[in-house]
């Protein structure tokens, strides 16, 4: 498993309770559906690139690492961003993903 970046560990220990039921929620969803990790993976990556969230993207590549899926898969639901975020943003997407794959 990956090391939690410092601000995430920060929380997690100055913040117990809160953090525990926001681990406990992620757990719940996750269990609530018929998607398998890879599949769950993938969407939480394409909700992360459309909110154009650096920190997100990196987690959910990480994630996506995890759950077993290529890098060219990654790059690839990167990239159906295109049509739908435009050029611009799913570059940027694109690179924050590159500095995990890298």
């Amino acid at each position: 498993m990956t090391t939690l970046p410092e601000p995430y560990r920060r929380f997690q220990q100055d913040h117990a309770e809160i953090w525990q039921a926001y681990d406990a929620l992620g757990s719940a969803v996750h269990g609530a559906g018929p998607l398998d990790p890879q599949q769950r993976a993938l969407v939480k990556l394409g909700m992360a690139v459309a909110s154009q969230r650096e920190g997100a993207v990196h987690a959910h590549v990480r994630k996506a690492i995890e759950a077993g899926l290529s890098a060219e898969a990654i790059r690839h639901a990167i990239l159906l961003a295109v049509p739908t975020l435009g050029f611009p943003a799913t570059m940027a997407a694109l690179s924050w993903a590159e500095d995990i794959l890298d």
